[in-house]
């Protein structure tokens, strides 16, 4: 196995909830923003862009640190075929919430790892189906000013307050709705030689 030292693992994220999920796995690693436009190209499918901007912050941070493994993350929800984002402010993030309520949301999580020493990429896409509660409008405004999610895709953070949104949810790996597939890292680790265990 690969010494972990002489390869540095970089997180392209300032996201607190992905840097809180990488650390589970104890490995040492920092953070670096990828500065990349996360706008969804016209005619692509939400596993397409949480796969394509997954590849991309991590390309972006590549760039600043050429002999290490990177890891970018991405995550689009999806309500029928219109993507939900990050809502940003209080109105959208109402009027997510009650487009939501009743519904079933597909959260896309893409992850990415790239050694930029050998230029090894890999990417897969983890699927998470959510089931809403039939929310009232007093609940929704409850939950918004308890928890104000506006930089979560979709306006839930299932890792706080945002749990008593959802009916149910099935899926790849829970860690993914919070924004890192762990799972699938752990594998993608494996393959570049890292052993978590």
């Amino acid at each position: 196995m690969t010494n972990f030292n002489t390869l540095p693992l970089i997180l392209a994220s300032t996201s607190t909830y992905r840097s809180e999920l990488l650390a589970r796995l104890r490995l040492p690693y920092t953070t670096s923003a990828p500065h990349v436009d996360e706008a969804p190209l016209p005619d692509e499918s939400a596993k397409q862009t949480s796969w394509r901007l997954s590849r991309s912050k991590a390309q972006a941070v590549a760039q600043l640190y050429p002999a290490s493994l990177i890891i970018g993350s991405d995550q689009v929800a999806l309500l029928g075929e219109r993507q939900l984002g990050k809502p940003l402010t209080h109105a959208n993030a109402v009027t997510q919430l009650r487009d939501v309520r009743g519904q079933t949301v597909t959260f896309y999580t893409a992850l990415t790892l790239l050694n930029s020493a050998t230029g090894n990429i890999q990417t897969e896409v983890a699927v998470n189906h959510v089931h809403y509660r039939d929310l009232t409008d007093a609940q929704i405004e409850s939950y918004l000013q308890k928890e104000k999610p506006y930089h979560c895709a979709g306006s839930t953070k299932s890792e706080g307050l945002g749990i008593a949104l959802i009916e149910r949810m099935e899926g790849d790996d829970p860690n993914a709705l919070i924004g890192l597939p762990l799972m699938l890292l752990v594998e993608m680790l494996l393959k570049e030689g890292i052993e978590i265990l």
